[in-house]
């Protein structure tokens, strides 16, 4: 139920964007006109002393001054949000959200003030907190500030409703306390369906996008897979010829007793390594058989530590994990981005020799990408190996292969990633891996 309930993960510069553009194309020109209707209702009407609006109170005349700088004051506010969002294009998503909840708290205490003065919960502006609840929910797509905010919303309406009795008392005291029920349930209940709607529009929304992104990475992977597949095809004919060619010519040149078997020992040893080389790229052409799967960064960084760091094995390595909350899925094949975490551990496990640190941090990055620190405190990599190290057969180690790091750097940049390695001896060694959380964004910009 709480999953179901659970408003999907929107991009920090996604929710930015979105929320300067319902605040500067819509909220903007809105609240430009209230405030014109209510200063010229405010300055330009005898509005406190038209019968019926309240004006008989000694209590209004009395605060009227003051009400009317109150107005002056929201006036003002309203336009220097209003010129934020216009001329300012660097705002933070924290100080967005933040002017967004804090205007929406104003805004709502401004309307219930004036409920309090026109009719109480007769009044017409219940409309318009019934429009405040709506723009909340555009332009606060998380749950708990959005519900928040359309609380203390309805606890304005609530609140000028219950004092409206103190300025004008109610002619009919049972039909009062009738209408004021309705109009509560009504805004309560209008609040929560423009949550559950709009939850439903980033759903639909979400599942869209993710849909594309599937059909885009799935295809680029069916393309690496027949490329690589046709290489090798067309590259292993020629070198089987080659290699008994090569047989051939050795055993005529015993028999005519010429010295050139080194030269062909080079040859057979050159076409072998050859051939071993394709053979892997072979293994490329197996890119198109597997699915792309919606991963969570933090849960396949788990299972990677637990492949790595068996609790049996009982390695002296103390695990140090900082994890952002709620980054966004990545759209990709489970064993490729298995096989890039793996593999990085490993090397940083055999480095410290299965004593030491290791950080693991996961976090937003630049253009809507994931970025991924793995840190050892191991013996490091020297300057002369660091651009060596992603090439494929190089390796320092008796029995390594030397294509975990040309793994890593190649699934990595599959998906439009890219990995980055710092080190000094004797300090230890951090792998940066920065994923696009979407491809389609990167190419449209």
């Amino acid at each position: 139920m709480t999953r179901l309930l659970a408003a999907p993960v929107i991009e920090p510069s996604q929710r930015a964007a979105r929320i300067q553009a319902v605040e500067k194309d819509i909220v903007l020109p809105l609240r430009f006109l209230v405030v014109a209707i209510l200063c010229y209702y405010f300055f330009f009407t005898r509005w406190f002393d038209i019968p019926g609006a309240a004006t008989a109170s000694e209590w209004t005349l009395n605060h009227a001054k003051m009400l009317k700088e109150i107005f002056v004051v929201y006036a003002l506010l309203s336009l220097a949000v209003g010129a934020t969002f216009i001329w300012s294009k660097h705002l933070t998503l924290r100080k967005i959200q933040w002017i967004v909840f804090t205007m929406g708290i104003i805004d709502g205490a401004m309307m219930g003030v004036l409920t309090c003065l026109t009719e109480g919960f007769g009044s017409d502006l219940y409309w318009v907190f019934l429009a405040l609840v709506v723009r909340n929910a555009m332009a606060i797509p998380v749950a708990l500030p959005q519900l928040v905010l359309n609380f203390l919303v309805s606890l304005a309406f609530l609140a000028g409703g219950l004092l409206a009795p103190l300025v004008a008392p109610p002619l009919d005291e049972d039909a009062w306390k009738g209408e004021s029920s309705e109009r509560m349930i009504v805004l309560i209940a209008w609040s929560l369906c423009c949550y559950g709607i709009q939850l439903l529009f980033e759903k639909q929304k979400r599942a869209e996008a993710e849909a594309t992104e599937f059909a885009v990475r799935q295809e680029r992977l069916r393309t690496a897979g027949r490329l690589a597949a046709e290489i090798a095809h067309q590259i292993k004919n020629p070198l089987g010829i080659i290699t008994n060619a090569a047989f051939c010519l050795q055993r005529a040149v015993r028999e005519g007793e010429m010295a050139v078997d080194e030269q062909i020992d080079i040859i057979r040893e050159e076409v072998n390594r050859a051939d071993q080389i394709i053979t892997e790229l072979m293994g490329y052409a197996q890119l198109a058989e597997g699915t792309v799967e919606s991963l969570e960064v933090s849960h396949e960084l788990d299972t990677a530590l637990q492949e790595v760091f068996p609790p049996a094995a009982k390695y002296q390595v103390k695990i140090n994990k900082t994890y952002d909350p709620a980054l966004p899925a990545l759209l990709m094949q489970k064993r490729h981005l298995s096989g890039v975490f793996v593999n990085i551990l490993q090397n940083a496990r055999e480095a410290m020799n299965g004593h030491g640190e290791i950080d693991v941090s996961a976090a937003y990055g630049e253009n809507d990408s994931i970025r991924i620190l793995i840190t050892d405190n191991g013996p490091g990599i020297p300057a002369d190996q660091i651009d060596k190290i992603f090439e494929a057969y190089f390796t320092t180690r008796e029995k390594g292969t030397g294509l975990g790091l040309a793994i890593v750097k190649h699934n990595t940049e599959m998906y439009g990633g890219r990995v980055d390695v710092q080190s000094k001896l004797g300090m230890g060694t951090q792998f940066a891996l920065e994923f696009p959380a979407r491809i389609l964004m990167r190419l449209s910009k």
